[in-house]
């Protein structure tokens, strides 16, 4: 299962660090990875691979979450299939 994560917020040192100390730490497998920053604005968009993960959806977005409560951003995680129907114009 691939899922697409989001980060939107205030940009600081370490955001991608931190999002991919989580991932790698549950072997969730990043493939592909876009930052922009913008008058001190960040926005990433991560799709990564959960097939040989050792954590499920719905607790990978708990820890994401949480660590976006730390950081003061929007962090996101979402099924491929459910973020492409979102953004389906």
């Amino acid at each position: 299962m691939k899922v697409v994560v989001t980060v939107v917020g205030q940009d600081r040192v370490g955001i991608i660090a931190k999002v991919s100390d989580i991932l790698a730490k549950h072997s969730v497998n990043i493939l592909n990875i876009n930052q922009n920053i913008v008058n001190g604005f960040f926005n990433m968009a991560l799709i990564a691979d959960m097939e040989n993960s050792s954590i499920n959806l719905k607790d990978l977005q708990k820890s994401l979450s949480v660590l976006g409560q730390e950081l003061g951003l929007d962090i996101k995680a979402q099924h491929e299939d459910i973020f492409q129907i979102m953004h389906r114009i």
